[in-house]
């Protein structure tokens, strides 16, 4: 299939698709026109792409977990490392989430101290 219609099955635009591809996260043959034709599997591929940008993991992240994912759910083979990709990207996002409470605390300190003067 051509992008065109990949992007239809996917409901992904052929720019974020080509953009996966030069992230080596899709790896479509040429036509002897060179136009990039998909096989049917990629549908899932970029499903699971999709989901794991939606878990938060970069692009280079996902081309490490990708080989390991084997449905259109959350569900990956415990490959090689890709528990330990996965626990540092959540310790990062905890960490993220840390400093964002500390952040919310100060500013809440301020909105209280300025109302107090009020």
């Amino acid at each position: 299939m051509l992008i065109g219609e990949l992007s239809r099955r996917t409901g992904v635009n052929a720019h974020l698709l080509r953009y996966y591809e030069s992230q080596g996260l899709l790896r479509p043959t040429r036509s002897p026109g060179g136009y990039r034709e998909y096989t049917d599997d990629v549908v899932l591929t970029v499903t699971q792409i999709r989901n794991l940008l939606a878990a938060g993991l970069s692009t280079q992240e996902i081309a490490y977990t990708l080989p390991c994912a084997t449905g259109p759910s959350p569900e990956l083979e415990p490959c090689a490392e890709v528990l330990d990709v996965l626990r540092a990207r959540l310790r990062g996002i905890d960490a993220r989430i840390d400093a964002l409470l500390d952040t919310r605390r100060s500013l809440g300190d301020y909105i209280e101290a300025t109302e107090r003067r009020r």
